[in-house]
């Protein structure tokens, strides 16, 4: 069974959002979604300043099976991204809640309404 930390949020399309102190969201990907990508090989990754809505595609995860959309979980900026993560992709198969994809400042907390918490994910999971 995948890991689904219960202080984090997530999308339906198995990213997984921390909310910051400051007003930013950092966004990776699930532990169930590096599990069914196999091994990744690459990531495209949004453009630092580029502002996204909810549902947005901002960039992919490459993996040896296939080819993947990221989406914005929330509205707002793109304030940060992970080079660590286009320099290893590999990295996020052995610690994908540690390896972080990018961060976004959040434009409104009604943009985080669609989020799941972990209770509802493991049941979105289960039932996949």
């Amino acid at each position: 069974m995948a890991q689904v930390p219960t202080h984090l949020r997530y999308t339906e399309e198995h990213e997984w959002v921390e909310s910051g102190t400051d007003g930013t969201a950092t966004v990776g990907i699930t532990d169930f979604a590096q599990k069914n990508l196999g091994d990744i090989v690459f990531f495209e990754l949004p453009e630092v300043g580029r502002e996204v809505e909810v549902g947005d595609p901002v960039g992919t995860v490459e993996s040896v099976k296939s080819v993947s959309e990221l989406y914005s979980p929330l509205t707002g900026v793109i304030v940060e991204i992970n080079e660590e993560v286009t320099d290893s992709p590999d990295e996020v198969n052995s610690d994908p809640y540690g390896m972080w994809l990018f961060r976004i400042r959040n434009k409104g907390a009604a943009s985080s309404n669609g989020l799941l918490d972990a209770t509802a994910y493991e049941k979105l999971i289960s039932e996949g």
